[in-house]
């Protein structure tokens, strides 16, 4: 499979570009270019310009952010398949966060201005994008107040579910990085960890969760 093919399964994959079909998926990924990152290195930081949409290919991207005593928060995790930057290759504004490859990374790179030109000379397919764009803010508007109304447990269960579907059993994630997942504070994470080390669903080690029975886990990611 070429490297166009793979990104266009990337996008076929995201809500913003689900309901493009083959072709359309073909031509937007016949604008991408790859870009290599090594373990460390900064793909873009807070405040730079939204000049791009990124699909990895291969490693992983931290999205990072600066705490209040001067540490680093991990904000998200994205693996091989994931795609981000969908709202900045739109609006170009100002990034949030920065992003850092946790590991040699591949990156596929579709350029603003290359999409907005494949826009301009395609108008169903923009017209296509903002029906799903809506779709997507209603969504998310949904997830929120769910989340806003579902207790910790829940909360807590949904992120190591999703994590683990990423990135395996062993989450490499600090308990204060999951408070700010899940809108708690560290403490309160702990003592829920805690129980369910207790009941052997999961095991603490330094900076990391060992997940032992994701079936477990899942079923209180599920409110059942």
């Amino acid at each position: 499979m070429s490297k166009q093919a793979e990104f266009a399964v990337i996008l076929k994959m995201n809500p913003m570009f689900a309901d493009l079909g083959a072709d359309e998926l073909q031509r937007i990924s016949g604008l991408c270019h790859t870009q290599q990152l090594t373990l460390g290195e900064t793909l873009f930081q807070k405040g730079d310009p939204g000049d791009a949409l990124y699909g990895v290919r291969r490693g992983q991207i931290r999205i990072e952010t600066g705490a209040s005593d001067g540490s680093r928060l991990t904000l998200n995790f994205m693996g091989s398949g994931d795609l981000f930057g969908e709202v900045a290759v739109l609006d170009g504004q100002s990034r949030t966060a920065d992003a850092t490859a946790g590991e040699a990374t591949e990156l596929f790179v579709l350029r603003r201005e290359d999409f907005l030109a494949f826009l301009e000379r395609e108008p169903k397919v923009a017209i296509k994008i903002i029906t799903l764009l809506c779709q997507r803010i209603r969504w998310q508007s949904e997830r929120m107040e769910e989340s806003m109304l579902q207790p910790l447990p829940v909360r807590l269960a949904r992120r190591l579910v999703a994590l683990a579907a990423d990135f395996g059993s062993e989450v490499h994630i600090s308990q204060e990085q999951l408070g700010v997942f899940v809108g708690a504070a560290r403490e309160s994470v702990n003592r829920q960890l805690q129980a369910w080390r207790k009941d052997g669903i999961l095991d603490l080690q330094r900076g990391r969760i060992l997940l032992q029975n994701l079936n477990k886990l899942t079923t209180v990611a599920r409110n059942e």
